[in-house]
């Protein structure tokens, strides 16, 4: 159930980050980072030594912020440069 919980959570992360800030990857793209940031904030997290145990709120709390920096540093990475 733990995985299951996870994707859900990160695709909520997703969809919040993309309605945060302000969408640019497209709704797939949105998801894919959310997915992807739940994941890292869940081990950033445990790295940290912070319980994987703090309810609903925190866990949606945690995805969301990897979410966000695993969006920040994806629109870094892809952003045009100008000529």
């Amino acid at each position: 159930m733990g995985v299951i919980w996870w994707l859900i959570v990160g695709l909520l992360a997703g969809w919040l980050t993309g309605k945060v800030m302000g969408g640019g990857g497209g709704v797939l793209m949105d998801i894919i980072l959310g997915l992807v940031g739940a994941l890292a904030g869940g081990f950033l997290m445990s790295l940290l030594g912070f319980s994987a145990e703090g309810g609903m709120i925190y866990t949606i709390f945690v995805a969301f912020i990897g979410a966000v920096v695993v969006t920040w540093i994806y629109r870094k990475v892809t952003a045009k440069k100008p000529a």
